[in-house]
């Protein structure tokens, strides 16, 4: 097999649509993979759609058509010699041709594309030729021509198999990019080819590895490829081959590995990967080399998904190696929502900063992508284990030909290609697609047309059950295993997975509580991004001062009445700030609150409550969004919120039954054992009570322990905290919100010290400081610091460590507005106004 990458000598025209006249005739040098977008942005011919408002400027992109086009220069092929062009992802309605020959017709970016082209090789200077049509108006024609299906926005993203929040989303950008989005070649080849390779991965009773690797050859149907052929398979130092007969195009070979080093996620052991080699044989023939070869790396281990009821409903437990575990998750979008500027490196960044807030499984959300190689590889690395979703997202999606076909094509060729990935958990049949069927109207705006149910119950299952039998699959998120939709409520807490979105679009984030699902898999709140990506990427329309009701800061803000949901979701807590600044800091906070208060109730129920995916971890642009990470690759506070709930060992303060009890959670492999102070305080850290209880906690499990009426019980809630050590864990606990309670403003004292990589920062607090935090990105972009919304008991000191670079005033980072709290923000309640935060029904956000 000879390969030749077509990486560059590409040119990109727009030639159909609403074109602005500079760019009429004009043909942009690029290289592939890269699209409309990156090559025009590349060229300095457009502006930088993330910025202010662009994305608006360059709407008239959404119905442009284009064409993508490079000379070749290849050799006639041999008599034996196939030759091939493979395309591995084309986004989206194309036609390509060489020379004006067709070669065939996509519509699909979520497949690969392979055109045999030996009879067209000419040994001259040839033209490859991809033209690409408006994605938007393709659509438009196919819900002319099938019906039209609900669906959360007005463009009809799923008539087309192309990513979904392309379109945008409540938290994307809506740019619609059309080009070769992944790499395109010209594979040269003999007699056969391995066209799927699939390594079945199992681990028996005894512990020994079983990998069943399954394999689909291609013949060149030129003379001499009818023969027989071998296919040896290698791994851990174990062999095994397996021989294809003359005019057989599959088989299978097994290769056993005594007492195989098993994989394990994150925080559960080790992650050991062992290289599988494939080769491809004629061995009739004097060929040193094989004809064809494949490598991945593979990890051993098993999976399964409990889903057998129980007496408080029917569970969704994954259990590893025959472990259960608690999933600790957030949900993943496109890290750019330009996805040719993905790097390795880039995902590597992100997926670290998942490990480092103990996270240990990514859901990929089905309006996204399948992921490349790297992002799964990377994965298997760091023992994060991967939840899938088909890509089939919150809308209605036709049953009809050609969309049946091309998402099974779709399908077949991504679960195939995911085999070996030991990260890769669960195949899930799409996002709210059962939900929004039974609640959001479906049935009389479909008036008896399809809508995608056999997609979740017949075609994927189906699929998975015979391409990879080795991973479970779910219907759908949320689901209940087991019941028919319409017997069991898809979203009911107490079967299978839960997304509770009353919380951020109705309701108070203390509602989080009211429930006890048995997995959630969809949970978040909203919050701007960290201040120096915000302002490098927005500014005032009018110039001046940045406001929240600014058009360019709107056009960053994607949910329906975001910024209302924002300041309700504040006033029962902090109040809503005037000022912008505080505004930002106050809104941040309250997201960490938020999502921590759910995941500290969630885990504290383990192991009824099976897992928690927060939405989100990521950020594919700039915008005021659920995510933990902003667009600028920087934590929010949420970042370190999650740190702080996820951490392997936890303690929380839960009700339970109409008392207070220590929640002890030790999701680590030993006990924990030891004696936990617990005090009632006022805030001015005067004890009232305090109380000293032994406990231990076995491996994997949580203990709740009653508190004492001593310490469970304020005499003033007003100014009155619980505090809780058990060894270098703290927790505290208030029985009234921080508008409530009577903060000092100004509790912090703080000193500065130097470092090798930056700055030490000591912060002693006078009298209870909520959520103290270093806004260090204020200072310099780049700078990050260890830890933040961090609560400081009266008389306790904290040490922030701070990794800089920057050139600035080091006293900076122990003032305003770069060192912030609770404290200084809270907006007390007025006695006489009325209750804030009150339910109000608005529209559902779908994720």
């Amino acid at each position: 097999m000879n390969t030749h990458d077509l990486h560059d000598g590409w040119t990109v025209a727009a030639v159909a649509g609403p074109v602005p006249a500079d760019l009429v005739g004009r043909r942009v040098r690029t290289h592939v993979p890269g699209t409309s977008h990156t090559a025009l942005l590349d060229a300095g011919l457009i502006p930088d759609p993330y910025l202010d408002r662009h994305e608006e400027t360059l709407a008239w992109m959404r119905r442009t058509d284009w064409v993508f086009e490079r000379d070749l220069h290849l050799a006639a092929p041999a008599p034996d010699e196939r030759v091939d062009l493979v395309l591995d992802g084309v986004d989206t309605v194309a036609t390509i041709t060489l020379d004006g020959h067709e070669l065939g017709r996509t519509a699909n970016m979520h497949r690969s594309y392979r055109f045999d082209v030996r009879d067209l090789v000419r040994p001259v200077t040839q033209r490859l030729r991809v033209a690409f049509r408006s994605a938007l108006e393709h659509a438009e024609e196919e819900a002319a021509r099938l019906g039209s299906r609900p669906s959360p926005y007005p463009q009809p993203y799923n008539m087309v198999r192309k990513m979904a929040c392309s379109f945008g989303w409540d938290w994307g950008p809506d740019l619609q990019t059309a080009g070769l989005w992944r790499p395109v070649r010209v594979e040269r080849w003999r007699v056969a080819r391995l066209a799927r390779v699939r390594p079945l991965v199992t681990v028996d009773g005894e512990g020994t590895g079983v990998v069943a690797v399954h394999v689909d050859v291609e013949r060149s149907g030129l003379a001499g490829s009818d023969v027989p052929l071998v296919v040896r398979a290698r791994v851990a130092g174990a062999e095994s081959t397996t021989t294809l007969h003359a005019g057989s195009s599959s088989g299978v070979v097994t290769v056993e590995v005594p007492h195989a080093p098993l994989w394990w996620p994150v925080g559960h052991g080790a992650q050991p990967l062992s290289e599988l080699t494939v080769a491809l044989v004629d061995p009739d023939s004097d060929r040193v080399s094989a004809l064809d070869m494949w490598t991945r790396r593979i990890g051993f281990r098993t999976v399964e998904l409990d889903t057998t009821p129980d007496d408080d409903g029917t569970p969704f437990t994954f259990r590893v190696n025959g472990r259960p575990i608690f999933v600790k998750g957030a949900n993943w979008i496109p890290d750019d929502h330009l996805l040719t500027r993905i790097t390795r490196e880039r995902l590597a960044r992100r997926i670290d900063q998942a490990v480092d807030a103990h996270l240990n499984l990514l859901r990929v959300w089905g309006g996204g992508i399948y992921e490349s190689e790297d992002f799964y590889e990377l994965c298997d690395e760091r023992g994060v284990l991967v939840w899938q979703d088909f890509l089939l997202a919150c809308a209605a999606y036709p049953e009809e030909q050609p969309v049946w076909d091309e998402l099974e094509a779709e399908a077949r060729e991504q679960v195939a290609r995911l085999t070996p990935h030991p990260s890769l958990v669960l195949w899930n049949g799409g996002n709210e697609n059962l939900w929004g069927f039974m609640d959001w109207g479906w049935p009389e705006l479909l008036d008896g047309r399809t809508w995608g149910l056999r997609y979740a119950t017949e075609l994927l299952r189906d699929l998975v059950a015979e391409v990879d039998p080795t991973r479970p699959y779910s219907d759908g998120s949320p689901y209940s295993p087991g019941f028919a939709f319409d017997d069991v409520h898809p979203n009911d807490p107490d079967h299978g997975t839960h997304h509770q979105w009353e919380v951020w679009n109705r309701v108070d984030w203390t509602v989080y509580r009211d429930e006890v699902p048995r997995f959630c898999s969809e949970f978040g709140f909203q919050a701007p991004p960290t201040w120096a990506t915000l302002t490098r990427a927005v500014h005032p329309v009018a110039g001046g001062e940045l406001t929240k009701e600014d058009p360019a800061f709107l056009l960053h803000q994607k949910a329906d009445d975001g910024n209302g949901k924002l300041d309700r979701g504040l006033a029962p807590h902090l109040g809503v700030p005037d000022d912008f600044a505080d505004w930002h800091w106050a809104t941040q906070l309250n997201q960490a609150r938020a999502v921590q208060f759910a995941i500290e109730h969630y885990r504290s129920w383990w192991p009824r409550t099976a897992g928690a995916i927060v939405w989100q971890l990521n950020d594919c642009w700039p915008v005021t969004s659920w995510a933990a990470v902003d667009g600028d690759e920087r934590p929010k506070p949420l970042w370190y919120a999650l740190t702080h709930a996820y951490r392997p060992r936890t303690l929380t303060v839960q009700p339970r039954d109409g008392r207070l009890m220590l929640a002890v959670v030790n999701d680590t492999a030993a006990i924990w054992q030891g004696t936990v102070h617990v005090s009632r305080q006022q805030l001015d850290g005067t004890v009232l009570h305090s109380v000293d209880l032994g406990l231990a906690v076995g491996a994997w499990s949580v203990g709740l322990f009653a508190l004492p009426d001593g310490v469970a019980v304020a005499d003033d809630t007003t100014t009155e905290a619980l505090v809780a050590r058990l060894g270098d864990v703290t927790t505290v606990h208030t029985w009234a919100e921080d508008v409530d309670l009577l903060l000092d403003p100004a509790p912090l004292r703080a000193t500065v010290s130097p470092e090798q990589d930056g700055y030490r920062v000591d912060v002693r607090a006078t009298s209870l400081a909520r959520g103290v935090t270093l806004l260090v990105d204020r200072l310099d972009p780049a700078a990050v610091v260890d830890d933040a919304v961090v609560d400081i008991p009266a008389g306790s000191t904290v040490s922030f460590h701070v990794r800089t670079e920057g050139r600035f005033d080091p006293e900076a980072l122990t003032r305003h507005p770069v060192l912030r709290s609770a404290n200084d923000v809270v907006v007390p309640r007025v006695p006489t106004s009325p209750s804030a935060g009150a339910a109000r029904d608005l529209t559902d956000s779908p994720r």
